[in-house]
């Protein structure tokens, strides 16, 4: 059922095998292959299913992955693309602890792009459209080639629950899984639920509806439901999502819509690759486009024929339906982006126009905008509403406090997209596999990674609608930038948490080793100002200024860049060329030092006396409030709440420790106490017989 490999085997040099045949083997005869004992099993088969799968099987576990179709397993249930803004970092974050989608992506990706390149490197988001087919056979052979990892095609019916260990906390423990084709129970020390929109998911169009997490595919079983609320005790909520109708290729106008090229120079997510699969003159473009009055008008027209639209349950702000938009923000238009599928594929993805109405109304709506004005549908859109656990009842490790062995990561957590599900289900899996091995369970600081940010806002504030990263969530978004996560992640998975193959981790050392050493030759690098003229004519360097510069003073120019500086210097700096994009984000990088020092801070004490409203410090009126409303007693505590800025910590924290280091100083001369130690020997005196 599975087959080993070296971890090197799939640099992008060569191709996934064929999987057809080997797929249909595993599905008929999988269940006679499958033993009764497991280190963890893992529920699911989508973005968390298979990080958490694969990550357990890294750490060393013997694992089992259950999915209800192993053809599906890796399959883009929405949108066909990866990264963006913060969704990115989370990708090259996963990447560097081993993880599988930055790999599959660069595999799949046929349109390359950073977004948010004119802003700083901290915000930049690493992104590409994929080819579906691609990106599900990449998933699909790096699993079934995974030693330690056994797959199934089955539905869980329920957990198998029982009374917990006394010597660790909880009120119950999760012993197993039994499949819904009533075969014999599977046990295992750890489980992880990655059910997706699958938990009691139902599917709507118009005003029908019918059970199911995805078109084509049924829902998790009623009875895992159940155990979760009834056995377990869980509180769960109920959240919604959408995806819009896809369109026939050859129906749309595009020379009516905005031609978006791909970066020239594609930029992999995987920090083992120096290029994509796809070639720079193979990548295809996206289109953008707009609505107009006419789709208000047909929103409107057939509200009444939507039970979607009307249910309580919460949909995602941030990827609202084409209905919601309209009815929160009338008479604006909106972006509609058409994106390919893939290299073959004949049909386009129209990002922005997620629907649930019915399907002939679905065509009347595309057609009200101009480039799809004689457009086909291939498949209508449609609502998903599912079951979710509240995720304040998670520890940092993701596990459930109350149950011993079980984990839960990805939308069955209350969150939305692909990178957040992979990001959860790469640390579920770890530490279901420490778990099970009798190993601590290991967390992440918001101070080091997205994944942290991400993980302690889902534990610690829970959700209230789909939860969706961005970089403005992270309160130390300089430091946690995409092209550092290696440095960040891959020393420590390795190290101290048994997720990374020593090839990334000699790698990653390599890198490590090599900027150092680049930054100390640049800092050693010291010239006047004069001579720099000299060396770099075209640098705007101010003629009255005649100082010492260093190489790493030079680079933090707007217009120097490294290769600038190697060509200036080539016996010292041209050999470290593959490193001068990251070279240059270290010399503009700002704040970084005092950052640093906040993170190993993080327990500082805040007076409480404090008056934030009056405050002598720069800070805005709302942080003024947030503050004085909460009244954090820590820095870190302060560093969490919602709508503080790197900008105000940093403020905070100089405050706090100016006003500290004062006090201390006032208190060790204090005037009194030198009186008094002044005043006793002459008290003494005075005291004695003359």
């Amino acid at each position: 059922l599975f087959y080993t490999r070296k971890y090197a085997s799939h640099m992008l040099t060569k191709k996934p095998p064929a999987l057809q045949s080997f797929l249909s083997l595993v599905s008929r005869h999988s269940s006679h292959l499958v033993r009764q004992q497991y280190d963890v099993i893992v529920v699911g088969g989508g973005h968390a299913g298979t990080e958490a799968a694969a990550a357990a099987a890294r750490v060393g576990a013997e694992t089992l992955l259950v999915s209800q179709k192993i053809e599906t397993i890796g399959a883009l249930s929405c949108n066909p693309s990866l990264g963006g803004v913060g969704k990115g970092q989370l990708v090259k974050e996963v990447d560097a602890l081993d993880g599988l989608c930055g790999r599959a992506g660069d595999w799949a990706g046929i349109h390359f792009s950073i977004l948010n390149r004119r802003k700083g490197p901290a915000v930049w988001g690493p992104r590409a459209q994929l080819d579906r087919q691609r990106y599900r056979e990449f998933i699909q052979s790096e699993l079934l080639s995974t030693p330690r990892l056994t797959v199934l095609e089955g539905s869980v019916e329920e957990l198998f629950v029982s009374e917990p260990n006394p010597e660790e906390p909880g009120h119950h423990r999760v012993t197993g899984i039994r499949l819904a084709n009533g075969s014999h129970p599977i046990s295992a020390s750890s489980v992880v639920l990655t059910t997706g929109t699958f938990l009691s998911g139902s599917l709507f169009m118009g005003q029908s509806k019918s059970p199911g997490g995805r078109i084509g595919d049924a829902p998790s079983s009623a009875g895992l439901s159940h155990t979760l609320r009834e056995r377990l005790g869980l509180r769960t909520g109920r959240l919604r999502t959408g995806t819009p109708p896809r369109i026939v290729k050859d129906s749309v106008d595009l020379s009516l819509a905005n031609v978006h090229p791909p970066d020239s120079h594609p930029t992999p997510f995987s920090f083992l690759n120096t290029h994509t699969h796809c070639k720079p003159e193979e990548q295809l473009p996206c289109y953008l486009t707009y609505t107009t009055p006419g789709v208000e008008r047909v929103v409107r027209e057939s509200l009444h024929l939507n039970c979607h639209i009307q249910e309580d349950a919460k949909g995602p702000r941030y990827c609202p339906s084409i209905e919601s938009r309209v009815l929160r923000f009338p008479g604006r238009r909106h972006q509609v982006w058409l994106e390919p599928e893939g290299v073959t594929s004949d049909i386009l993805y129209p990002q922005g126009l997620s629907m649930t109405m019915p399907p002939d109304v679905q065509l009347r709506l595309i057609r009200e905008i101009p480039a799809m004005h004689r457009a086909e549908i291939h498949t209508p859109g449609y609502g998903v509403q599912y079951d979710f656990v509240c995720p304040t009842q998670l520890s940092p490790a993701l596990q459930v406090k109350s149950t011993q062995g079980l984990f839960l990561a990805g939308q069955i957590n209350g969150t939305t997209g692909y990178e957040e599900a992979a990001a959860q289900g790469l640390w579920a899996g770890v530490n279901a596999a420490r778990c099970a091995l009798s190993r601590p369970t290991v967390a992440l600081s918001r101070t080091e990674s997205y994944i942290g940010v991400l993980i302690d806002d889902l534990v610690s504030r829970g959700v209230t609608e789909p939860y969706r990263m961005f970089t403005s969530r992270a309160e130390f978004r300089t430091s946690l930038r995409p092209d550092n996560a290696d440095l960040r992640l891959t020393l420590k998975g390795f190290e101290e948490v048994g997720c990374v193959s020593i090839v990334r981790y000699q790698e990653a050392v390599r890198v490590r080793d090599s900027l150092q050493d680049a930054l100390a030759t640049l800092q050693a690098l010291a010239l006047s100002t004069q001579n720099w003229r000299k060396k770099l004519p075209d640098m705007r360097m101010s003629e009255v200024k005649n100082s010492l510069l260093t190489g790493m003073d030079v680079l933090r120019y707007n217009d120097v860049s490294f290769e600038m500086l190697a060509s200036a210097f080539p016996e010292c700096l041209s050999h470290h060329m593959e490193f001068s994009q990251r070279l240059k984000i270290e010399g503009t990088k700002s704040d970084l030092g005092i950052l640093r020092q906040i993170q190993k801070e993080e327990n500082m004490s805040l007076p409480q006396d404090i008056n934030y409203l009056t405050l002598p410090v720069s800070l805005s009126h709302e942080v003024r409030e947030i503050l004085d409303r909460v009244r954090p007693t820590t820095l870190g505590a302060a560093t969490r709440l919602q709508g503080m800025t790197p900008a105000a910590i940093i403020h905070l924290f100089n405050y706090v420790r100016r006003t500290g280091q004062k006090e201390r100083r006032s208190h060790r001369n204090k005037p009194d106490q030198r009186e008094e130690r002044k005043a006793e020997p002459a008290a003494r005196n005075a005291s004695l017989p003359q």
